[in-house]
């Protein structure tokens, strides 16, 4: 009966569609029938997989024909590296740890401080804390003087959830007992915290060498950002260059926190990179030692750091102006060699059309900007199973897990089930358990960064249909009457990009771990960027070309274009049940009336682009050099001059601190550190119809270029191969 009454909603949509199409004259925007519905109703069957098209991606500059390419067959296929503020490209070049100047206040000087009484700091300490925590102190500073090896111990405090008693704590340690440090942990009861003390080993957190893994200790790890014992000559900031392959940025900066024994949120960077990639970025961490870090390579798998140097700010997001991409397309054919020729020089000259991208919006049947458009009108019960339920698509053990929380509603049963990549199922659940039917408290219990996105994609969906009916109605060669522009009357403020990378969670939009904080719709305060609508006179004079037509992303301090194209906004959100001008709830964050918008530029061109075909016989072998494989033929090249000084018998391609040896080729050969590697890519081949037997020639085309951080590559890549960029339909080219 319910798929029947869903047939004939269907049948009824398809009708209103089409009348709304013809009385408002908006031939591509199509309403979604499902957003009519409360989504419990909805069968998991009638969800499909998103196309570029259910987003607003319809239309292409260049009228040449497409040609058959894949993307991405090999996550080495796509090589990002970024791009500073300065312009710089951001490079792996070396692993080594520079030598650190020496300082006489380096540490705390353990010994000048123990082997005396530090009888007055106790009592002091026992008017704070009370006997039983001053005897806790006392033991631990007993043990210290009498030369016990305590580096691998630590005295938890009662525990207290009076959070400016625990702030005074830390201070009196600060200020009294430098050789010690403190931290908070998780106390008996949900709203309670306990102080923990241990050895200031400055900086090594207590990892001494006889101290045992965290494993085997039940411990948490240490955050010392609390500590003062950090040289006055060195920044606080150790920055470093991150290289890693088929891995998003917070994935492989959590197991660098894990190794180093400090919090994820030690670390800053200024933009998240794609996950199925060779990727290079700069990343910064608070008072680490490079020595330490520059360590970890001989543990680090698909992941290496170097280029260490200290400074005195971490990296923010958004700090980059954006990346550097190596992309190639495998497997390319069409009706001519010239096509594939003609369509490259084409990109360079004329860009393409600025979307964003699929990614953006999600993998899964229910697209993210579903859930904004449920947020922004207030349906909260609808947003959160729109999150949960079941979905077409998903891997089985998600798919199972889905449904035995649809069926039996046991919140303690699905999170010991659930994967700890699904952030915000888990921060749902955990929040109904303690507040049962509170959706609107469960979705504030998702992550900010996250919770925003799902509102953010909404205005994405918006603007990439506006771009889409600014391209059919006026074209991409003139600016017309009405268009939004930068003004040109007044100096030129810098333009700023938003933080927003290609691929910003990689594959898989279930992975919520790595989303940027920075919103692509808070413009900066301090910054009065000057927007206008073309007149007449503007026209006239010729003062703008089509490369400044900008279009917005709805907010309460953007303008809209005065021509036909404004109104596409409107309409599109009214059909979706929103307002762009009035609030439905009082809830500010879910609201396009509360946040400020932004502009976006309709048109793109790649810089510093180019490309090259390629043939090749052996799809295993890769066609980019990465940073990696650079350092390797360095080295290469200085073990092939060791090997003949010393006319040893030891195999050249040693290991280069990396625990893997080196090919041939600069390609990591199976060693202690590239099992990853090795078997990822021999998956890959298997999928591949060029795999290693086949002998067949075919042709790459390989492209390098430049884009600003909010900027998807995948939409060049789209207006070359004029097919979509899916990861499903790239995947079915390998079938």
């Amino acid at each position: 009966m319910l798929k029947t009454l869903c047939s004939k909603l269907r049948s009824h949509h398809q009708l209103l569609t089409k009348t709304l199409q013809q009385v408002l004259g908006h031939p591509k925007i199509l309403i979604p029938y499902y957003s009519f519905l409360d989504q419990n109703l909805l069968p998991v069957t009638m969800m499909k997989t998103m196309d570029e098209s259910d987003v607003g991606i319809s239309c292409y500059i260049s009228k040449l024909p497409g040609f058959r390419g894949i993307l991405k067959q090999r996550y080495s296929d796509f090589i990002v590296n970024e791009v500073d503020l300065d312009g710089n490209v951001v490079h792996l070049t070396s692993l080594e740890a520079p030598a650190e100047v020496c300082s006489e206040d380096k540490d705390v000087n353990l010994s000048d401080q123990l082997n005396k009484s530090y009888a007055t700091e106790i009592e002091s300490f026992r008017s704070l804390a009370g006997n039983s925590d001053a005897d806790k102190l006392k033991g631990l500073i007993d043990k210290l003087n009498s030369g016990v090896d305590v580096s691998d111990e630590s005295v938890v405090l009662s525990p207290s959830s009076d959070k400016l008693h625990r702030t005074a704590i830390h201070n009196f340690f600060k200020e009294r007992l430098k050789f010690l440090v403190t931290d908070a942990v998780d106390g008996p009861e949900d709203s309670s915290k306990c102080v923990r003390v241990r050895l200031n080993k400055g900086g090594n957190n207590g990892r001494g060498r006889f101290s045992r893994k965290r494993k085997d200790r039940n411990d948490k790890p240490y955050d010392s950002r609390g500590s003062d014992s950090w040289p006055e000559h060195l920044g606080k900031f150790l920055r470093f260059h991150l290289f890693k392959e088929n891995k998003d940025t917070q994935e492989a900066l959590n197991i660098i926190a894990k190794m180093l024994g400090v919090q994820p949120r030690s670390f800053g960077f200024a933009g998240t990179k794609d996950k199925r990639a060779v990727s290079t970025q700069r990343v910064t961490v608070f008072k680490q030692r490079a020595s330490r870090v520059a360590a970890l390579n001989e543990r680090l798998i698909g992941i290496k750091v170097g280029d260490f140097c200290h400074v005195k700010e971490g990296l923010l997001l958004g700090q980059l102006y954006g990346n550097r991409f190596t992309i190639t397309l495998r497997g390319v054919s069409a009706d001519s060699e010239d096509i594939i020729k003609a369509s490259a020089v084409a990109l360079g000259e004329h860009g393409f059309i600025n979307y964003f991208g699929l990614q953006r919006f999600g993998s899964s049947s229910v697209p993210t900007h579903l859930i904004g458009a449920a947020l922004l009108r207030g349906e909260w019960k609808a947003a959160v199973s729109l999150i949960l339920d079941p979905r077409e698509g998903e891997k089985n053990a998600i798919s199972t897990v889905r449904e035995y929380y649809k069926e039996s509603g046991d919140i303690d049963g699905t999170l010991r089930q659930l994967p700890r990549h699904l952030v915000a199922e888990r921060a749902i659940l955990q929040c109904l358990k303690k507040s049962p039917g509170n959706c609107l408290q469960a979705l504030k219990g998702i992550p900010r960064t996250l919770r925003m996105m799902y509102v953010h994609s909404y205005q994405s969906y918006l603007w990439n249909h506006a771009a889409s009916m600014r391209v059919q109605k006026h074209g991409f060669d003139q600016v017309v009457l009405g268009d939004l522009v930068y003004s040109k009357e007044q100096p030129k403020e810098k333009e700023t990009f938003v933080a927003e990378c290609e691929d910003v969670n990689g594959n898989d939009m279930d992975d919520y771990s790595n989303l940027d904080e920075t919103s692509e719709t808070d413009l900066p305060e301090e910054k009065n960027i000057s927007v206008k609508a073309i007149n007449e006179e503007d026209l006239i004079s010729g003062t703008y070309t089509i490369e400044d037509v900008l279009l917005p992303l709805p907010g309460s301090r953007v303008i809209y274009p005065s021509n036909d194209i404004g109104e596409v906004y409107c309409d599109l959100a009214q059909k979706d049940g929103i307002s762009l001008t009035e609030t439905a709830h009082k809830i500010k964050e879910f609201s396009i009336t509360n946040m400020t918008g932004a502009y976006r530029r309709v048109f793109q061109k790649p810089k510093d682009f180019e490309w090259e075909l390629l043939s090749y016989t052996d799809g295993t072998i890769p066609l980019g050099e990465t940073d990696f494989d650079a350092i390797a033929k360095s080295v290469k090249k200085s073990k092939v001059r060791e090997e003949k000084s010393t006319n040893g018998s030891e195999e050249l391609a040693a290991d280069y601190g990396t625990s893997s040896a080196i090919s041939e080729g600069g390609d990591m050969l199976p060693g202690k550190g590239c099992e990853e590697k090795i078997n990822s890519e021999a998956m890959q081949s298997e999928e591949s119809p060029s795999g290693g037997n086949a002998q067949e020639s075919q042709m790459a085309l390989k492209l390098s270029f430049t884009l600003p951080a909010s900027c998807y590559a995948t939409m060049a890549v789209r207006e070359l191969l004029k097919t979509s960029t899916s990861v499903a339909f790239h995947k079915s080219l390998n079938d």
